[in-house]
């Protein structure tokens, strides 16, 4: 038998359909009109997506009502998007997990059992301690999503180790902003540092704002339509962003790389590129102006699909409107392997439209002074995460997940023991399946820290789970914005079942590893009243007002004209980039065509559904009722070769023989 089967936790819970009627009717025809009896608020940060908006949870006489957003936040702006209004699905789902869990074989058969919290956290510690004890502490890894994986981090530090990998990392924007960091020595920053709600010109290319529900980027860029920015959307689908532009290019997939380097085409050799800015701020232009000659429009007209004519005149809107033209950096970016080279040729372009740090362009984000509440120094590791895949992924800023799974498995595996935070692995990195298996069979332990089943909660020894967002405390948020700002989130609700705050376990694991010293508060609102008592608030103002904003040390742009250091090597902006030369890699983008679709195969894009954030909502009762399946649009004339009509229910099948 393996050490480790992978056990399906809904069977062994009973668990009910997402939308059951119970929940969904819920006697409502027995109870007074919502807002009649005594109603109370409570300040909270949304956590059904990254954005984290602030908003107020409303509670009527003791019962969930809803949840708004707070007036007086950026991320919000006083509105919450589909999936933060369906916030209390979270909280009242039937099928959440209720108590801890243990792996035991009976009969035979592995299973879980319901275990105390004494039994599990004992288990987990005594696991690790050994860890330490035979490979050392450096050997235990966090894979981990979402703010609440905080106070685990700070458990992992203390203990000895800084290894941690994020899957939103590797799958999503991090090589989006290893190319930006490279250009410009800073990230895109998240939310996005675009200042939309000044732009004359935006630019979406791979991004699909309006159905990615980023609530604040939503609203500014509504506010901007209304007002008549010219927006250019490149994206194969007709979509909801694509139906409101000026432009809409219908771009081949997998040749943006081409359209980008025409684009810087046409900037500089009809002198419309910012001058000054380049000749001020940044390096390597000649070498850029030598290396775009090639990539004209009509050459690129072959490749992309995009006729010459609309390369030039959408080159020329941009212009037209520098620097208050936003070439948007998106999310999601891991698209074809080249995709640091493509978000590095959006760095670019942006810089040749001297957008960057300028009014209509980026703006300079600011985040509060927040002194860190004091607490020993963390032992130093032995080995940092990287050292599990030496020489791979060289500006990779955190873990990368798919090289961590590859340290994992094995007799020589360099991780011993994973604690897995809030991220779904299986439904989260492709093609997977074999090596969690595998990890799963060597580790020494695997512990997941969850508010729902999933199917990374089927390969745990361990399964603690955590209350959502509406019970419990965690950081403050503070998000570089146009200004600084503080958000707080407050349990509204003492937590269900056996559930219990990520603080909580924390501090639990920490005292059973001997660092106590660690965790001097007997309840995380202590250590959030100090760190805003230095700041000039306290806790109990938070919790009447949920956001406080802070006035600016340092300007939104940078000054005209005056002398600007970056972050990078040269301190300059760097078009020609000596650290990727220095790694061997190529020292400016260059296109490499898509490798050619076989016959019978079509390329699979996808958007973005406003009602669910991935995988992590699908159980959501509010938002299933809305959304209960996927769709796939599929192009009129392959419909039309297979003989499909809206509604029609298809089976996709890929090249490696997944259905």
């Amino acid at each position: 038998m393996k050490r480790r089967e992978f056990i399906k936790l809904s069977s062994l819970l009973g668990a009910s359909a997402a939308a059951s009627p119970a929940f969904m009717l819920g006697g409502c025809a027995a109870k007074p009109l919502p807002g009649t009896g005594t109603v109370s608020t409570t300040p909270t940060i949304c956590d059904m997506c990254f954005w984290k908006c602030a908003g107020n949870v409303y509670k009527e006489d003791g019962e969930l009502w809803k949840i708004t957003g707070n007036p007086d936040d950026l991320h919000s702006g006083g509105r919450l998007c589909t999936r933060g209004t369906g916030g209390p699905g979270a909280y009242l789902d039937p099928d959440r997990l209720k108590q801890p869990l243990m792996r035991v074989t009976i009969d035979g058969r592995q299973t879980f059992r319901e275990t105390s919290w004494d039994v599990a956290l004992d288990f987990i510690a005594e696991k690790m301690k050994s860890i330490a004890a035979t490979a050392g502490p450096e050997r235990m890894l966090m894979l981990n999503h979402g703010a609440g994986s905080s106070h685990f981090r700070h458990l992992l530090r203390a203990y000895g180790s800084d290894s941690r990998a994020e899957p939103a990392f590797a799958q999503c924007r991090g090589p989006r902003d290893v190319g930006f960091r490279l250009t410009f020595g800073e990230s895109a920053n998240s939310p996005e540092r675009t200042d939309m709600a000044n732009a004359e010109c935006i630019v979406l290319i791979g991004s699909h704002i309006g159905e990615n529900l980023h609530n604040g980027q939503v609203q500014t860029l509504a506010e901007a339509l209304n007002r008549g920015v010219s927006l250019i959307t490149v994206d194969p689908r007709f979509s909801v962003p694509a139906g409101k532009s000026k432009y809409w290019l219908p771009i081949k997939p997998g040749t943006d790389m081409a359209l980008l380097l025409a684009w810087m085409n046409v900037l500089i050799t009809e002198e419309l590129y910012d001058k000054d800015y380049i000749e001020r701020y940044t390096t390597g232009f000649e070498q850029l102006a030598r290396h775009v000659r090639d990539y004209t429009p009509e050459w690129v007209y072959l490749e992309t699909g995009i006729k010459p004519d609309v390369i030039r005149q959408t080159a020329r809107e941009m212009a037209k409107a520098a620097p208050a033209t936003v070439v948007h950096p998106g999310r999601h970016a891991v698209w074809y392997g080249d995709d640091t080279q493509r978000s590095r040729a959006i760095a670019m372009l942006n810089a040749l439209l001297g957008s960057w740090n300028r009014k209509g362009g980026f703006y300079i984000p600011e985040k509060v002074s927040l002194p860190n509440y004091p607490l020993p120094e963390y032992p130093k590791p032995k080995a940092k995460t990287a050292d599990a895949y030496p020489g791979k992924w060289p500006f990779a800023g955190q873990g990368v997940t798919n090289g961590v799974i590859d340290a994992s498995f094995g007799d020589d595996a360099f991780f011993k023991g994973w604690l897995v935070y809030g991220t779904n692995l299986p439904q989260t990195i492709p093609g997977v399946a074999a090596k969690l298996e595998a990890a799963a069979n060597s580790l020494e332990l695997l512990a997941v820290v969850e508010t729902m089943p999933s199917e990374m909660t089927g390969y745990a020894d361990v399964i603690l789970p955590e209350c959502t967002y509406l019970e419990r405390y965690d950081d403050l948020r503070n998000s570089g914005e146009r200004h600084p700002s503080l958000a707080l989130r407050m349990p509204a609700f003492e937590p269900k079942y056996d559930s219990k705050p990520g603080w909580w376990i924390a501090k639990q694991l920490g005292k059973r590893l001997g660092l106590d010293e660690y965790f001097p508060w007997d309840d995380y609102a202590e250590k959030l009243d100090w760190q805003l008592k230095q700041v000039g608030s306290s806790l109990e103002e938070m919790q009447k007002v949920g956001v406080k904003n802070f006035p600016r040390k340092q300007p939104l742009y940078m000054r005209e004209g005056k002398r600007t250091v970056f972050r990078t090597p040269s301190r300059k902006i760097e078009l020609y980039s000596e650290q990727l030369a220095d790694k061997g890699f190529d020292p400016m983008p260059v296109y490499t065509p898509p490798d050619p679709v076989p016959d019978g195969f079509y390329r699979l894009n996808y958007g973005r559904m406003p009602a669910h954030t991935f995988g992590k909502t699908v159980n959501n009762p509010m938002l299933f009722q809305l959304s209960p399946e996927n769709q796939v649009w599929v192009n009129p004339l392959v419909a039309s070769e297979w003989s499909l009509k809206n509604g029609d229910y298809v089976r996709l099948g890929g090249t490696n023989g997944v259905v």
